[in-house]
């Protein structure tokens, strides 16, 4: 025996590392209780299973789990000084607990190979830790934490009871806790002689294993400070806790950091880098309770709601968006636009589980200076779970989520969440949207409509969720979008972006905004911008002030604005915005139905020549005949995204059920962007070109065939040229078999495929 200082007599474990505790007597750093010696542990474990949860490991022993969930609070009421010693020494603790359980087991009955374990939740609060505030002082204890998952490994098994056998036959057992290198015996129980001196082989078919997998965490947004990074840290999971995780899921983290040495090159340093072991976890089970709301906070917010009458209230959260952006009458709409998308509409899913998504996702198309990249930032802070990313540097897992390989330096593929799925239940801001690569842009479709994120590569098969609102923000490649004048349909702006002309059919709303000379109104935004920046502090003051970069934010429900009308705060704003999505869920009623399908009708039938009366709110049209009827106005999209918008204008009201008065302001906002964006015919948002302007092209492209070919037309020729000119194949055979039938081309006997004009 190896002699010790009375002071930390300990044991030594299975692994040959000493366990050094204080004697009984010493005061831990957590007030008057008494640090615990290593033979106590054990039997206060086993009074504990048998007085408190026997009929828990009576179900380890039916096989029907492998482990015992504990809630700290039931260790805490059986026996406070253990409890917060476990916070203390977890590591020590929960190893003899899980002994005592398994001793437990056994003496029940219990047959089964693998080890049942011990999982302690629910950590007390002050053991909450922000990720970027642990350090020394919190290594090897209990803690727990509020992230968000970013990466997570492929499984692989580890060792986790090697068994090793001396060149004298005699095999030894070690307990593996370190995950970067397999411990050997120092010393052969058999023959007595040390490492080095003796080979010790490991005896694989006798170890037990256990999956292991890595993931990388990081804190929530909402807790960041002001003008800082994330931190983020790696964690190991083991058993049970493998594969629960997805990328872009919250969680509270209840786990033990840990420290190795930083390595430069060969070399060790004095530097120490924590990662940490994984105890337990929580999946969030109700969305935004990251956002504090108490009883005061609601009361503020039903006030708001009653003491403002239609359309008051919408003005005001209008009003209360980006209040230092000057609103010009077309900035104005898109403002109303964006009210709504912070509220969002009701995702729902049908009796034979077909999912219709409830989030709205908007467009801004607009010149240089136009504050685009302004509204997308205040709208990602506004916005509860929102994120912020440019479409020209977005990370490798890009706006979905890749499968990166050596992501944690360890030779495995690591799932990698993108900006979609890091805001799911919240809202993507995304700048620059024209500069997202070809292949993420093809990604994008379905996690935008499906609002899901596919993953299939590197031995990884996993489905993300990214239900969240999108609001990006295009530029022309020319620099400046070339002005048509205003009966142009904004898809000719959109074909400017180079983005491709079906991802337009993806958002609800698509808004142009146009940098044009106006004397009147360069003057009055030129005169705000001057203002609101004379207004404006010193930033180096408040940090001085402050001591630091933070966020400050109002806890009042209002503040004056430059143009000396009341604006919501924003800090009130985001709690108003986490109340009602999470407590408002609006049907629309049979009158408000009846609207919509009203005005949706109408318009398909006759939209040319359509205007509303706004004294009857009457829909009627006059009908015209002609080519123009194949031009179809509205599809189902629109019908979507007017509901979409109507309970988002309810929801904003706290009502549980939208009202005619919700589909009318839905309809008004609907028909302001149509009028703007002088859409004629929806097929222009899935090709970028009418139908008329697709049977133009295919007629053009006939003549120019049967020019070239004696009067022939292959049908093999027609379609792959009008598919280089954005004509799909069932548009130009529809288009065909209507010139046959009308008698303008015939089909020659004994040349199948072939047309020739009349």
């Amino acid at each position: 025996m190896h002699a010790f200082p009375p002071e930390t007599r300990g044991c030594r474990n299975p692994s040959g590392f000493f366990i050094g505790l204080q004697r009984r007597g010493r005061k831990t750093d957590r007030g008057n209780h008494m640090t615990l010696l290593a033979p106590d542990a054990k039997p206060r474990w086993r009074s504990f299973l048998e007085d408190v949860v026997s009929d828990e490991v009576q179900r380890i022993v039916s096989g029907q789990t492998d482990h015992l969930e504990l809630k700290f609070h039931q260790l805490q009421a059986f026996d406070p000084d253990f409890a917060d010693i476990l916070l203390l020494q977890p590591d020590h603790i929960l190893r003899e607990g899980s002994n005592a359980l398994r001793t437990y087991c056994m003496e029940m009955g219990f047959q089964q190979q693998s080890d049942p374990f011990i999982r302690v939740s629910n950590l007390p609060l002050d053991s909450r830790r922000v990720l970027r505030n642990v350090g020394h002082a919190d290594v090897q204890r209990l803690i727990s934490s509020e992230v968000i998952a970013t990466k997570v490994s492929e499984i692989k098994p580890r060792i986790h009871r090697a068994v090793f056998q001396c060149s004298c036959d005699y095999e030894t057992e070690i307990m593996q806790r370190d995950h970067t290198e397999l411990e050997e015996p120092l010393q052969c129980g058999g023959c007595g002689e040390r490492k080095g001196r003796v080979k010790f082989t490991l005896v694989k078919e006798k170890c037990s294993l256990v999956d292991n997998q890595k993931i990388e965490i990081q804190e929530i947004p909402e807790r960041v400070p002001s003008g800082a990074q994330p931190s983020s840290g790696m964690v190991i999971l083991e058993g049970d806790l493998v594969n629960r995780v997805l990328p872009g899921t919250r969680i509270i983290a209840n786990m033990v950091p840990q420290m190795h040495s930083e390595r430069k090159g060969t070399r060790k340093t004095p530097l120490f880098e924590i990662f940490y072991n994984m105890v337990s976890m929580e999946t969030e089970t109700e969305p935004f309770t990251e956002i504090n709301i108490d009883q005061e906070d609601i009361e503020k917010i039903l006030k708001l709601v009653n003491d403002h009458p239609e359309p008051e209230l919408l003005k005001l959260v209008t009003s209360s968006i980006a209040p230092s952006i000057f609103a010009t009458p077309g900035l104005y709409q898109v403002k109303r636009s964006l009210a709504l998308q912070l509220f969002g509409g009701v995702s729902r899913i049908s009796p034979d589980g077909t999912r219709t998504r409830g989030d709205i996702h908007i467009l801004l198309m607009g010149d240089p200076g136009v504050a685009k990249s302004q509204l997308l930032t205040y709208m990602s802070n506004l916005s509860p779970r929102g994120k912020f990313a440019s479409g020209g540097s977005v990370t490798s897992a890009g706006l979905t989520a890749a499968a990166v390989k050596d992501g944690f330096s360890d030779g495995r593929f690591a799932l990698e969440a993108g900006v979609l799925p890091l805001s799911d239940r919240g809202l993507a801001a995304i700048d620059e949207f024209d500069k997202i690569g070809k292949q993420e842009r093809s990604a994008i479709h379905p996690a935008m409509e499906q609002q899901k994120v596919r993953v299939a590569k590197g031995g990884i098969t996993a489905t993300l969720n990214s239900r969240c609102a999108v609001l990006a923000a295009a530029n022309p490649k020319s620099g400046r979008f070339e002005y048509r004048g205003g009966n142009a349909s904004i898809m000719q702006s959109f074909a400017e972006t180079d983005l491709e002309a079906p991802l337009a059919s993806r958002f609800d709303l698509i808004w142009l905004l146009s940098d044009i000379p106006d004397r009147g109104l360069d003057e009055r935004i030129a005169t705000h911008i001057i203002r609101n920046r004379a207004s404006g502090s010193s930033e180096l003051q408040i940090e001085d002030q402050m001591g630091s970069i933070v966020n400050i934010e109002s806890e009042e429900m209002t503040e004056t604005g430059l143009d000396d009308n009341d604006h919501l705060t924003t800090g009130f704003l985001r709690k108003y915005i986490a109340y009602a999505k999470k407590n408002i869920h609006p049907t629309i009623d049979t009158e408000a139905q009846s609207e919509i399908v009203k005005y949706y009708i109408q318009t398909r039938q006759n939209y040319q020549k359509g205007m509303i009366n706004p004294a009857t709110s009457d829909y009627s049209l006059n009908s015209t005949k002609g080519e123009n009827q194949t031009e179809i106005s509205v599809t189902a999209r629109a019908l979507e995204a007017l509901m979409r918008l109507t309970e988002a204008h309810a929801r904003m009201h706290l009502r549980e059920v939208a009202t005619i008065i919700d589909a009318k302001m839905a309809i008004s906002i609907f028909k302001h962007w149509r009028e703007e964006s002088n859409i004629r015919d929806e097929a222009e948002l899935q090709t970028g070109i009418s139908k008329a302007g697709q049977s133009s092209i295919v007629k053009q492209i006939m003549k120019e065939i049967s020019f070239e070919n004696d009067g022939k037309m292959p049908i093999s020729k027609i379609l792959d040229r009008a598919m280089l000119g954005g004509v799909d194949e069932a548009t130009v055979r529809t288009l065909v078999s209507k010139m046959q039938q009308n008698g303008i081309i015939y089909q020659p006997p004994n040349t199948p495929g072939t047309y020739e004009f009349v």
